[in-house]
């Protein structure tokens, strides 16, 4: 993607502060999709650019696996030998055969229940963490949704399957997966497209990997109750995009309208110059009529923003500088402002040497300036 560069729409002197107001670009609205609920977050900032009933409690299926595997990680080790007890092994729907007495470690569990969604996995995980009793590893799973600010969110499994009570809402489910994907083991995980676990193979549900460039996971998720449901990450340059959407119609329909609602987010922003080094944002007066002096960027600073937001420029610098001035003296700063929040700065700084005349020049100008105002007057 080339840069663009930032283009000066309005400037407002005050003594030697200058703000600029800078604008770039335009962006079309987010498309229309078929789904109960849906939320486009900016991963870096979290700032939410799109969404629709973002607070609506609804079921969320499979993606309840990503708490599933939060919990577990934080209670037991990846090398940990799981024995399958004959409950986790009767759940049903998705699962991978699992048989009672079985043993696997951890981190394969974690890969089935991940990858291939497999409830039995889930369930295997749960009960070893909860010390044999699922309640008590849910009981985990709500306590840590109520550390985590998950105020929409309700578990009562650890697989996700339709249950009273069982919610969650788009917001809390792209918070819940951004802070997944700061776990090593589950951000190399997702994005797995194929692979095999305790001599099964694992096929990933989610579609996008194969069809989305630049994707980074994360979990899809499908019961009656639920529908289509997904959260997925997809990054482009310099930015992390987060599309959830929960309730959609059709698998293809999800995988469509998820793909648009990440393709609208990355289109939000471009790289620019934020500070252009071949500019020259102020000049400022010398003594004895020598020539003003040019103040660029002593570095330029290349930036992701939004597109149609304006930044504001703020440039300090003198009105008038002493003689002798030299290249690369620093004079004044620049800074770029995003909702008040400085983005980028340099200093300023002449961009070519300036002498202080000699004594007979400076004569010479007094000189000249006298006669001038008796010639004036």
């Amino acid at each position: 993607m080339k840069p663009l560069r930032i283009v000066p729409l309005l400037a407002v002197v005050l003594a030697a502060v200058f703000a600029l107001a800078l604008a770039v670009g335009g962006a079309a609205a987010p498309p229309l999709v078929d789904a109960e609920a849906y939320v486009v977050q900016n991963a870096t900032t979290g700032e939410v650019l799109a969404s629709l009933d973002e607070r609506e409690r609804l079921p969320i299926a499979s993606i309840t696996k990503l708490m599933t595997a939060l919990v577990t990680l934080e209670h037991a080790q990846l090398d940990d030998l799981v024995t399958v007890s004959r409950r986790a092994a009767a759940i049903g729907e998705s699962s991978i055969q699992l048989s009672p007495g079985e043993r696997l470690t951890v981190a394969d569990l974690l890969r089935a229940a991940l990858i291939q969604s497999a409830n039995d996995a889930a369930n295997a995980l749960a009960a070893h963490v909860g010390g044999g009793s699922v309640p008590r590893f849910v009981g985990l799973m709500n306590a840590k949704a109520r550390e985590l600010g998950l105020t929409d969110t309700r578990f009562a499994n650890p697989d996700g399957l339709d249950a009273a009570g069982h919610v969650s809402s788009a917001r809390d489910v792209t918070k819940l997966a951004r802070i997944a994907m700061q776990k090593p083991f589950i951000r190399d995980t997702v994005r797995v497209v194929e692979t095999t676990v305790a001599g099964r193979r694992l096929v990933n549900w989610n579609d996008l990997l194969s069809t989305f460039p630049r994707l980074l996971g994360v979990k899809t998720g499908h019961t009656n109750g639920a529908g289509w449901s997904e959260v997925a990450a997809a990054r482009g340059p310099g930015v992390t995009i987060y599309a959830t959407l929960l309730g959609g119609e059709t698998r293809t329909g999800r995988n469509q309208d998820l793909a648009g609602l990440l393709s609208w987010g990355l289109a939000q922003y471009r790289a620019v110059w934020a500070i252009d080094a071949e500019r020259v944002y102020a000049t400022a007066r010398t003594a004895y009529a020598q020539p003003r002096v040019r103040l660029v960027a002593a570095k330029p600073a290349l930036r992701v923003v939004r597109l149609e937001r304006p930044l504001l420029e703020r440039i300090v610098a003198p009105v008038e500088v002493e003689l002798p001035v030299r290249a690369g003296q620093s004079l004044g700063e620049v800074q770029v402002l995003d909702r008040g929040t400085v983005i980028a700065r340099s200093p300023l700084v002449a961009a070519a040497a300036i002498e202080r005349p000699s004594r007979l020049e400076r004569v010479g100008f007094y000189a000249r300036r006298t006669l001038h105002h008796l010639w004036g007057n």
